[in-house]
């Protein structure tokens, strides 16, 4: 990953456990080697969130000695975050960044943040196939009279206007609610936000990573997760009594971790359930880069 030219940003993509932060924290040492600062820029939606650093793998204290780190657990669990929010927050340290001559490297696995970035975000922006997943399964699971009551709670507008009985316009609504954070109207009548950067301004990466490796490395850092202390963190965030619908109680391990804690499962099961679900969310990360990222460069991570 040595080729970034004269690029005023560097993107670094991939699936979990890939090893895009370590990548990442070493471009940055070796450009301070250079004699040139460089940022590493949180581009991962569930490092955002405070009381999650274990779980879901934020950089230590240690690593952010070794180059500053912008972006990490910086929103409360309460928060419900969106790309919108996002773009919000990178935009300012972008502008730092280039006003102290830093360069950003903005690093992480949520492939929207990235699109958004470099593109802008339409007034009904895609939906991440990640998310269309877990609401396809949610509606096979609960019904549509179920989101439907779960979309009035959320867009009491929308939910108005559409039928209980039209599934594919109740999942729009919702999708739309969770990665923007605004209602379908209110994302539909603001304006497009244009891309804060251009790609051919950057160099960007895309970490490949072989399955077989990468399902080694999602166990290997699970294990270490658990003893580290992943399940007292989950204890200490369900302490909090918070909505089990906002997106920081959606993180890997925290439903299998509360269901642990309560009894329902043992914890070998949980964290062998923790596992499966980390496989399949880097599987479908891996396809939301396959299809939107064709042309960033692809290197072995």
């Amino acid at each position: 990953m040595d080729a970034i030219g004269s690029a005023r940003i560097v993107l670094i993509a991939g699936p979990t456990a890939s090893g895009k932060s370590a990548a990442a924290l070493a471009l940055a040492e070796a450009a301070a080697k250079g004699g040139r600062l460089a940022w590493i820029v949180n581009a991962d939606a569930m490092q955002v969130y405070q009381g999650l650093r274990i779980l879901t793998a934020r950089p230590r204290e240690a690593e952010g000695e070794r180059a500053p780190h912008r972006l990490y657990g910086h929103v409360p669990p309460s928060v419900r975050y969106s790309v919108g929010a996002w773009l919000e927050d990178v935009a300012p340290v972008l502008r730092e960044a280039q006003a102290a001559g830093a360069l950003p490297i903005v690093v992480g696995g949520t492939g929207l943040y990235f699109k958004t970035l470099t593109e802008g975000l339409a007034a009904v922006p895609d939906i991440p196939l990640d998310v269309r997943e877990r609401w396809a399964e949610r509606l096979q699971r609960d019904g549509v009279a179920a989101l439907h009551a779960l979309l009035a709670e959320r867009d009491q507008k929308s939910a108005a206007t559409i039928r209980p009985s039209d599934p594919q316009r109740v999942l729009r609504a919702l999708e739309v609610f969770e990665v923007t954070g605004l209602t379908l109207d209110e994302r539909q009548d603001a304006p497009p936000l244009p891309p804060l950067v251009s790609i051919e301004a950057t160099a960007a990466f895309l970490v490949d990573v072989d399955r077989a490796t990468l399902h080694r490395r999602i166990e290997e850092r699970f294990d270490r997760m658990v003893g580290e202390g992943a399940l007292e963190e989950v204890q200490a965030l369900l302490a909090l009594k918070l909505d089990d619908r906002l997106p920081a109680m959606k993180a890997i391990g925290v439903r299998e971790f509360a269901a642990a804690v309560r009894g329902e499962m043992t914890l070998e099961a949980a964290v062998a359930k923790a596992k499966t679900e980390t496989r399949r969310y880097a599987k479908r990360q891996d396809t939301w880069f396959r299809h939107q990222m064709r042309g960033w460069r692809r290197v072995k991570g």
